[in-house]
């Protein structure tokens, strides 16, 4: 009877104590769903890209780099604004001050003493803030365009991989391709050593021929694991959770070309467009410390609240205020030639980031020629293997009809099989290569914005 009569107490309270559990858990559960990384159900070479710009630390650190630049700025401009302060203080003598006035001793003051102070002060001229002000629009740039660079560097990295992606998963299309042919010769070497029209070397070799197409099916296998976690890990992407690239050779073979009679422009780049932001601040930087010639100007005020009494019961029955207002003005006058050195050492870094930009527009020119004779060379390459891929396709197709008619040797059928699957290899190598040049192309040009 107790037993149940405990049974029936804990099936009343098991509902709401089961209830209490989960709002008490509820917003953690909420908080970790969340937090949880989307995923990709299209994941096309432009959305990976996106995604990747989205979700990868390293941007998004860039990110907040910018919003703390913001708060530098804020920072900054906040002293143009009135500087309003409060002081308070209370204190009690333990002995009253002594002066001797006309031989006489005498005590000055009181006991106890209390007061409260409203301060306030104006920068009219100061050469920090000016200069904060003056160059929050470039700070900010500066930060945004080293966002802007991170992203494009970023757009570069992600499309090599999932090209690169795209390569290993297609050698593997053709080892797969490669062992069912494989395994087709050796059911016919098999098959004619079987009928004593050729000795067991046929089959052996077959044999041979398909062992190493399985082993270079695990090595691709193990190498797509590889390039596949390093694509996720450019994207931000969940290492856990499945990338299934979307993708159309076709399409890839149609995007082959571009238009090589393009000329550069130094301005679409954005490091020149860096330099240049960095070349503004290198000119304010100039001006700041030219300003240093000029006096700091500032107002100031004050009200005071006095409370004087030898009491402290009474200290603050009455009060005795005094208020005031005025200017400082603070100029330096000699500082032993410091102020005309950083105006050297100013104009110095000036003529070096001029130099900067000239040596990076030589640096773009020579970035450029070279990525557009790597991809013509390239095209031509792609165009080459592409029909060297046609004709051993044909070249196989007819070798494999003259064995199974035996015309051909079985050795033949190997050097055929063999010739096809570097072809195929071989082609989308060149196909994975041409893509990736026409990428450096593109970003030498600086047509790469994200």
């Amino acid at each position: 009877m107790q037993y149940r009569n405990i049974k029936m107490n804990f099936q009343a309270v098991r509902i709401p104590l089961i209830l209490l559990i989960v709002l008490i858990y509820s917003p953690f559960l909420f908080a970790q769903q969340k937090d949880s990384l989307p995923t990709l159900q299209e994941a096309t070479l432009q959305n990976c890209i996106q995604y990747a710009v989205k979700h990868n630390p390293d941007i998004q650190n860039a990110n907040i780099n910018e919003q703390v630049t913001e708060a530098q700025i804020q920072n900054k401009l906040a002293d143009w604004y009135p500087q309003v302060n409060f002081t308070y203080n209370l204190q009690h003598n333990l002995q009253l001050p002594t002066f001797i006035f006309n031989g006489n001793v005498s005590h000055s003051g009181t006991y106890n003493t209390s007061g409260a102070n409203f301060g306030l002060t104006q920068n009219i001229f100061n050469r920090d803030v000016l200069l904060a002000s003056r160059t929050s629009k470039d700070v900010r740039q500066a930060a945004s365009e080293n966002t802007e660079n991170k992203k494009i560097d970023l757009a570069v990295l992600v499309s090599k991989a999932f090209y690169d992606l795209i390569l290993t998963e297609q050698q593997l299309k053709v080892t797969d391709e490669d062992i069912v042919r494989t395994n087709q010769s050796l059911k016919d070497a098999y098959y004619q050593y079987q009928a004593g029209i050729v000795d067991k070397t046929d089959y052996k070799r077959a044999t041979i021929a398909l062992n190493n197409a399985n082993a270079q099916k695990k090595s691709g296998e193990e190498s797509l694991k590889a390039k596949k976690a390093y694509l996720k890990d450019l994207m931000g992407y969940p290492p856990k959770e499945v990338l299934e690239l979307d993708y159309d050779t076709t399409q890839m073979e149609n995007e082959v070309l571009m238009d090589t009679l393009q000329t550069v422009n130094y301005n679409n780049r954005i490091e020149i467009q860096q330099l240049q932001t960095q070349q503004k601040l290198q000119q304010y930087n100039l001006q700041y410390y030219k300003w240093s010639f000029l006096p700091n100007l500032s107002a100031f005020g004050n009200y005071n609240l006095n409370y004087l009494n030898n009491q402290f019961s009474k200290l603050y029955s009455e009060t005795y205020p005094n208020s005031f207002i005025g200017l400082t003005l603070t100029l330096p006058i000699f500082q032993g030639g410091k102020r005309i050195q950083e105006i050297k050492e100013a104009q110095f870094e000036i003529t070096q980031a001029n130099n900067d930009i000239r040596s990076y527009e030589n640096q773009i020119n020579s970035d450029y020629e070279n990525a557009l004779a790597t991809y013509k060379s390239n095209l031509y390459n792609y165009y080459s293997l592409k029909e060297n891929l046609s004709l051993a396709s044909e070249v196989y197709d007819v070798i494999q009809l003259q064995y199974r008619s035996g015309v051909k040797a079985y050795l033949d059928v190997i050097t055929a099989e063999s010739d096809l699957r570097t072809a195929q290899i071989n082609y989308y190598n060149a196909l994975y290569q041409v893509l990736s040049s026409k990428i450096d192309v593109m970003q030498s040009l600086g047509n790469i914005k994200y």
